[in-house]
């Protein structure tokens, strides 16, 4: 029993939640004794002999005695194994359906071994069902055991090298590598606070990478039902119902996302104004309170994009209303903030409070919409509100109407939505904290209990709310963003990691935790700044917001009862400090923007571990305390408190710090001292790295050493669907010899007073713009749009102290 959460959550129902909390514990207990689904009697079975096997579309059906396992190679990088019996997963997740299959060739050998070959990948199926991924020249990939099933429950184990390393699967509050380590796939409320260790959490996706000196492949489980996995000599993964669907992936990083984009879905592109500083608390109870933290913010000269409403600004916590009382010009207060630039979010949860004299719930009774239990009874839970009921999202008369309900709050003038408590939760004072597991869910009229439903609900809530925004604000981008969610979700919404912990280790665990999830697919995430449960000092909070302020989503949040987050609430020289980075990240909105659209085309996370472009460094395969923000930025938070400086890995290629300017030549350690303003930060060689002040646009040059390469800059209106922009540029460095040629396609007009260049670790007094001589001063050239920009580097030296080769 989590002692901890008990009192967290009777603290925030107040007495008058006591009784309803316990006693929806009770009945939930009850409900799971109900449950017939009890495979500790069955008997384990494998696939057995093999009887037949025949040609289907892109690969082959084998039927053995017990199973059938169907191999199909749906392009020359990914291929999908089926492993039946099993009830078939409903497709929720799937983006693409349509293939265009390779054609893959059957031979046989002794023993009933088979080998199906595509043009790039194979697959050997031995006699006893195990099947064995190869590349075209014969190098192993994966090899998996022929899998079990005992009643419902079906497992599968993989063979694992002693180097192999293995990332991802969600949420996951640990060591970026999981290897060793248990972990359940089960979305889970944390109950208002967690630390490192703590699982499940909010998104449990089972999707995970492999990496090891064979290379890199990605596999997703297409089962949404309860699953665990065992991480050790083998990975062994059970899931509790369902047939064993997955998909393997193989190639380069970038091969591997673009594929799984293709497979489940590419991230949306978000509105330009989500990717600003946001600003929420659990206890903004009133307008005036709003318009104080915003005048707040104007008197510390600090930026602000978005402000949070949280439960606050219901009426009775009642989902889709509005305390009148509190907020009773609401419209009046989202207009006069929209024209301050500044946008308003509020809080929503799928918990519909039981009051018959509520539309919402009367509404949703008539229209059979909410959750069952096996006796067709309205399954009701306890949430906020008190005694609920919660809409089933696997009928799709349900998210037509939930859909429909949005234009509450967009009447109001809510620009965007935060969906919350939806793995889903209902409150318990012990067990699981969700729905009992008999609960009946519609499944889009196939039917099926909480064991399947469960993980996708969330999900499904999130197609439901991107959909009402692209119907009731059409000119506008949506922009949700989720505690829960499943494979897919990044086509709906972004999502944080939730209630964590107030501490150095909660901080430290951040970053895995981020570059897990974008591993997982889920590429727009972020944290609460400072931890939600608790107080940090000056210190923790400084260094968690330096942080934030290279995250997607880049948010302070707290508790109700916590003292107050607002940046300047800690005096100085903490204010000072974090403005520097809220400003540092408004300067680089550019590139943000562009690193969003980027992942819109591609799926590749904006957090990238420091492997990404240096697969071969196994060294690298275990970095967990710094990160790449796209190709051009490795960022290295300090996340322990007092300290002064930190080693710092830089991959291959030509590293600049971001402060100076000294440059170092990867791969190689440096030991970077640090001030309580400042973390390390670096550039790579190679890039153009825009920034934006004022109404200047200036395009950072950090020349590499001789290879050529590519950036490009995305512009657009910042939101709707009208003309945009791309401009590339091409960087070429041949014995001294520097050009950049610029290259632009696109129909929107840039519109900014002044265009600059800014060359960094170079010396030079002139440049040739298509032929012509101009002049560089204090290392920056001002000019509009040209075709071709020459010069000679005079290169400043690489830096040698501190540094340390690997």
């Amino acid at each position: 029993m989590d002692i901890s959460r008990i009192f967290y959550v009777l603290r925030a129902l107040r007495l008058s939640g006591i009784s309803r909390t316990l006693q929806n514990t009770i009945i939930r207990d009850h409900n799971e004794r109900l449950a017939t689904n009890n495979n500790s009697t069955e008997t384990s079975v494998k696939p057995g002999t093999l009887i037949e096997y025949d040609k289907i579309p892109g690969g082959f059906i084998f039927k053995f005695e017990n199973a059938n396992l169907e191999v199909v190679f749906l392009t020359e990088e990914m291929i999908r194994i089926t492993w039946g019996p099993g009830k078939p997963s409903y497709p929720y997740t799937i983006n693409r359906t349509e293939w265009n299959f390779v054609d893959a060739e059957l031979t046989a050998g002794s023993s009933d071994r088979f080998t199906l070959r595509g043009n790039n990948l194979q697959v050997m199926l031995g006699e006893a069902g195990n099947v064995i991924f190869g590349d075209r020249n014969d190098k192993i990939l994966k090899q998996d055991n022929a899998p079990i099933r005992c009643g419902e429950t079906w497992k599968v184990s993989t063979n694992l090298s002693p180097d192999e390393h293995i990332y991802g699967l969600g949420e996951r509050s640990s060591s970026i590598n999981l290897r060793p380590g248990r972990y359940t796939s089960w979305n889970t409320d944390a109950g208002g606070t967690y630390t490192r260790g703590s699982d499940p959490l909010y998104i449990g996706t089972p999707i995970y990478l492999s990496i090891s000196p064979s290379g890199s492949h990605l596999v997703y489980f297409e089962n949404s039902y309860r699953s665990t996995f065992e991480i050790g000599e083998t990975l062994e993964a059970s899931f509790s119902g369902g047939e064993l669907r997955y998909y393997v992936i193989t190639g380069s990083l970038s091969t591997i996302y673009t594929q799984l984009g293709d497979l489940i879905g590419r991230p949306f592109l978000p509105p330009k104004w989500s990717l600003g500083y946001h600003q929420c608390r659990w206890g903004y109870h009133t307008e005036e309170d709003i318009r104080q933290v915003i005048k707040g913010f104007e008197t510390h000269d600090l930026p602000i994009s978005a402000i949070h409403l949280d439960i606050d600004y219901m009426d009775g916590f009642k989902v889709f209303t509005v305390d009148k009382s509190h907020f009773p010009e609401l419209k009046n207060l989202t207009t006069e903030l929209d024209h301050q630039g500044i946008k308003v979010v509020a809080s929503i949860n799928p918990a519909v409070k039981r009051d018959a004299g509520y539309d919402i719930y009367a509404v949703g009774l008539s229209r059979d919409v909410y959750c069952k239990l096996p006796n067709g009874k309205t399954m009701n839970g306890v949430s906020w509100p008190g005694w609920s009921v919660f809409p089933d999202f696997t009928n799709a008369e349900t998210r037509q109407w939930w859909m429909s309900l949005y234009k509450r709050l967009f009447d109001q003038g809510i620009s965007g939505i935060w969906h919350d408590m939806n793995e889903p939760s209902s409150f318990t004072a012990w067990g699981d904290k969700s729905f009992p597991i008999t609960t009946r869910h519609a499944m889009e009229g196939c039917g099926g209990d909480h064991l399947e439903a469960h993980n996708i609900y969330g999900l499904l809530m999130n197609q439901s709310g991107f959909e009402a925004f692209r119907k009731l604000t059409s000119e506008k981008r949506p922009w949700i963003f989720s505690r829960s969610g499943w494979a897919g979700l990044q086509k709906y919404a972004w999502n944080w990691t939730g209630d964590v912990e107030t501490s150095w280790e909660a901080l430290q665990v951040t970053i895995p935790m981020l570059l897990g999830l974008g591993l997982s697919g889920h590429i727009f995430s972020g944290v609460d700044i400072g931890g939600f449960s608790g107080n940090p000092d000056a210190e923790l909070y400084q260094r968690w917001f330096q942080l934030g302020a290279f995250l997607p989503l880049f948010r302070t949040h707290s508790a109700v009862g916590t003292e107050p987050r607002e940046p300047w609430s800690f005096g100085e020289p903490t204010t000072s400090i974090v403005r520097k980075f809220a400003k540092l990240r408004y300067q680089l909105l550019p590139y943000y923007y562009t690193l969003a659209w980027e992942s819109h085309q591609t799926s590749l996370p904006l957090l990238r571990p420091l492997f990404w472009n240096d697969q071969e460094n196994q060294s690298s395969w275990d970095i967990e305390d710094e990160f790449m923000l796209g190709d051009a930025l490795l960022i290295a938070p300090i996340v322990h408190p007092g300290e002064i400086s930190r080693k710092v890995v830089l991959p291959a290629g030509l590293w600049y710090s971001y402060w100076d300017d000294q440059q170092h030549q990867g791969p190689c350690q440096v030991e970077i001292h640090t001030t309580p303003d400042t973390i390390p930060i670096f550039v790579k060689g190679g890039s153009v790295l825009p920034t934006q002040e004022g109404n200047s646009l200036i395009f950072h040059v950090y020349p590499g050493l001789d290879e050529p390469s590519i950036s490009h800059i995305y512009h657009d209106e910042g939101d709707g669907y009208g003309n945009n922009r791309i401009d590339k540029f091409y960087l070429d460095n041949q014995k001294g010899r520097f050009r950049i040629i610029w290259d632009s396609k696109g129909e929107y007009r840039l519109d900014y007073s002044k265009i600059s260049w800014n060359f960094h670790g170079v010396n030079n007094d002139y440049a040739q713009i298509d032929g012509k001589k101009i002049e560089i001063v204090n290392h920056e050239l001002t000019t509009q749009l040209f075709n071709t920009l020459e010069l000679n580097i005079l290169r400043a030296s690489i830096h040698p102290l501190d540094q340390k080769s690997l």
